[in-house]
């Protein structure tokens, strides 16, 4: 009896949401990735401007980017985790209130014709977490927490910290190492460990290349 084939081996391994599938809604958008990122087939990628997407970066099952808004742009070594959603809008991007914020606090100003997201290199939006459009940007490094938000037009800095379930005001400007837990308690950030964060991620992203099926030529034909 023949041996089972490595094929087989290797699929197996390979990691898939246990959540319901997804379907694509709305227009497809014109892509551009690197040929090392690793998208997952169950991705959600629509909108009508561009979505750009950096080497080595990993998009997860159930994954949305919105590009409705404006042009998305991802750097290298980021990850976007499932059932977040990176870009569109207060019409399309709702949540209930997080802990330790009021309602008041998801109000939106009214999007411009064209406002984008740009995630620089190494961002890490975790799990439920929400980037608006509305030419809001992610430093370098930045993690952003389990159901965190970053509100439109929001400025985080570098090698920033949003601890679950967080809210960034619209417009809000967060400086470099800045640290942000609920009730908007904010605090900086003095380990001085970014270059050990930005390898620790490098090898998660080895890791979960190994883990997730990836077909990006499903969203570029």
């Amino acid at each position: 009896m023949a041996a089972p084939t490595s094929t087989s081996a290797s699929s197996s391994s390979k990691r898939h949401s246990i959540l319901p599938s997804v379907s694509q809604a709305g227009p497809k958008p014109p892509v551009q990735f690197s040929s090392s990122i690793t998208i997952a087939d169950s991705a959600l990628l629509t909108g009508s401007h561009m979505i750009v997407v950096g080497s080595e970066s990993v998009i997860h099952p159930r994954a949305r980017l919105d590009s409705s808004g404006g042009r998305i742009t991802i750097g290298r070594r980021c990850i976007v985790h499932e059932r977040s959603i990176v870009g569109g809008n207060a019409a399309t991007v709702t949540l209930s209130p997080s802990r330790g914020s009021k309602t008041s606090d998801m109000l939106l100003s009214p999007l411009p014709s064209s406002a984008g997201v740009t995630l620089a290199d190494y961002v890490l939006v975790d799990v439920g977490a929400v980037i608006e459009a509305g030419d809001t940007v992610v430093g370098e490094g930045t993690t952003v927490g389990v159901g965190a938000r970053v509100c439109a037009g929001a400025v985080v800095g570098k090698h920033c910290t949003l601890t679950p379930h967080t809210v960034v005001a619209a417009g809000d400007v967060v400086p470099d190492f800045t640290v942000i837990y609920s009730k908007g308690l904010r605090r900086r950030d003095l380990r001085g460990v970014p270059e050990l964060r930005n390898k620790g991620q490098a090898r998660q992203i080895e890791v979960l290349r190994r883990m997730i099926p990836s077909n990006p030529g499903k969203f570029s034909s």
